[in-house]
């Protein structure tokens, strides 16, 4: 599959999952803060996915757990440069590059992008 094609498919999921118009579904979206995705969304999109591209998506494989709630990797209301290290290693298809610019713990939900999406089933069907 083609990357716009993969766009297509992640632009399909989110406008079921989360009830937004297909415009609205860019590339530089933010699932929390522009397109209004809460934690509950999460699963559903993950469960679209995988229905959509034919792939198991492991606990944890595309959006974090307890990362946030671990004291090694946040301090201070913001996350540490080991959680960073920890984060990029396990969500390699995510572009860290505002978090690491402004790493206020509130700010972790706005790497979760579309393109992050499509990076991520992107690696999963080349794999």
């Amino acid at each position: 599959m083609t990357r716009d094609e993969i766009f297509e498919k992640v632009r399909g999921v989110l406008v079921e999952a989360l009830g937004v118009d297909d415009d609205e579904v860019a590339p530089d979206a933010s699932l929390t803060a522009d397109l209004g995705a809460e934690s509950i969304d999460f699963l559903d999109i993950v469960f679209q996915l995988e229905q959509a591209f034919g792939f198991k998506i492991q606990q944890g494989e595309l959006f974090p757990e307890n990362v946030t709630q671990d004291p090694t990797f946040v301090k201070d209301g913001k996350v540490t440069a080991q959680g960073l290290a920890t984060l990029k290693e396990r969500l390699p298809h995510i572009d860290f590059a505002k978090l690491e610019a402004d790493p206020r713990i509130t700010k972790v939900a706005e790497v979760f992008t579309v393109d992050a999406l499509v990076n991520f089933c992107q690696r999963k069907l080349a794999a």
